[in-house]
């Protein structure tokens, strides 16, 4: 992971960078029972992650992209208390709406019922990007079946100092109005779409000032 994304950059200007393996995919367990994928189970580990290091309010910094941000967003929501927070790759109406659904739940559902998905498709790509990983089709589902809205009254009460970052091209074209009504947050907008912005540069420049800011040597869950 420390080969992609702002991970390795912050980690190059003395930040001590932990990254979770999310329940389900890469080296985690992925059980396939949904039993194991209970409601909000994501902040769930990420709240148990911060205990199992030891980590009191403001002693770490608390950031994501895409998924990553909704878990960061519903752990703020739940009283986290990081220094600062990153919320990257995601939008009001991703965080906010009816969970579920979409292009990635749509493939989702059809690897796991051996539907067919068209060639040369946007949802075959998805589908081989998923195979290529490695990860188990049906545990990614019981995943995404697992996350929890946040409401807008909730993300009004959030006060962390937070950084909403977005690409220029990403579909998720809201993520300013999800910055908008968090009272301590600001908001960015970097080149490329959703998977370009990711590795982008200007990203991790953001990423960086923003935390070094007040820098302690927090560490970024």
């Amino acid at each position: 992971m420390l080969e992609y994304g702002p991970a390795g950059v912050l980690a190059e200007h003395g930040h001590r960078v932990v990254l979770p393996d999310t329940r389900g995919s890469g080296d985690s367990a992925r059980p396939r029972d949904v039993a194991g994928y209970p409601a909000d189970v994501l902040a769930d580990d990420g709240f148990a992650l911060i205990e199992h290091l030891g980590l009191g309010e403001g002693e770490y910094d608390l950031g994501g992209y895409s998924l990553g941000a909704r878990i960061v967003v519903r752990m703020l929501a739940r009283g986290a208390e990081p220094g600062r927070a990153v919320v990257a790759g995601q939008g009001l109406a991703k965080v906010s709406g009816v969970q579920g659904g979409g292009a990635n739940h749509r493939v989702l559902t059809a690897l796991v019922d051996g539907t067919a998905i068209e060639p040369d498709s946007a949802d075959a790509r998805t589908a081989q990007a998923i195979s290529r990983g490695g990860s188990d089709p049906q545990a990614l589902l019981h995943v995404m079946n697992s996350l929890v809205p946040t409401s807008e009254a909730d993300l009004r009460r959030i006060t962390v100092p937070t950084l909403v970052a977005i690409g220029d091209r990403d579909e998720r074209s809201d993520a300013d109005e999800l910055a908008a009504l968090m009272r301590n947050a600001r908001f960015i907008r970097v080149p490329g779409d959703h998977a370009s912005a990711f590795v982008a540069p200007e990203l991790a420049t953001a990423l960086v000032e923003f935390l070094d800011v007040e820098d302690s040597g927090r560490p970024l869950g």
